[in-house]
């Protein structure tokens, strides 16, 4: 079964705390994905970045990430799980940040997996496999 990888997961690695590659081995390249929710989130980063080396070094890691993973977009497939599960969550009072509930619903229309360090705010969502990575 597929992946789609979260931001957190990504940070956790630029930032030397989590080794991506045994993770993304035992699943295979080309079932790891990235959200365009995702790489948004990640290029955000590097504009937020206030001194040029920072931004530089952030710039070059997302760039790198963003040619490694194939990007699935928001399409209506999406949009329908996504409206679902607004109304689901919303019913319950579980609601989830709005780039998440786009996360989890790229996963349901797609049949993949989360893979985040978010394990709280995910887990609100019904039938949404979740998957953390941690050295």
């Amino acid at each position: 079964m597929g992946v789609l990888i979260d931001a957190s997961i990504l940070i956790e690695s630029e930032r030397g705390r989590l080794d991506l590659e045994p993770h993304v081995e035992r699943h295979g390249d080309n079932e790891a994905f990235l959200s365009v929710i995702t790489a948004s989130e990640l290029l955000h980063g590097v504009h937020r970045a206030t001194v040029p080396d920072v931004r530089a070094r952030r710039a070059a890691f997302v760039e790198g990430v963003l040619e490694r993973f194939p990007l699935l977009s928001v399409d209506l497939t999406c949009a329908r799980a996504h409206a679902r599960l607004w109304a689901e969550l919303r019913q319950t009072g579980a609601v989830i940040g709005p780039h998440d509930l786009w996360l989890a619903a790229t996963c349901v229309a797609h049949g993949l997996t989360m893979v985040t360090g978010n394990v709280r705010e995910f887990a609100r969502v019904p039938g949404l496999d979740l998957e953390v990575w941690a050295d």
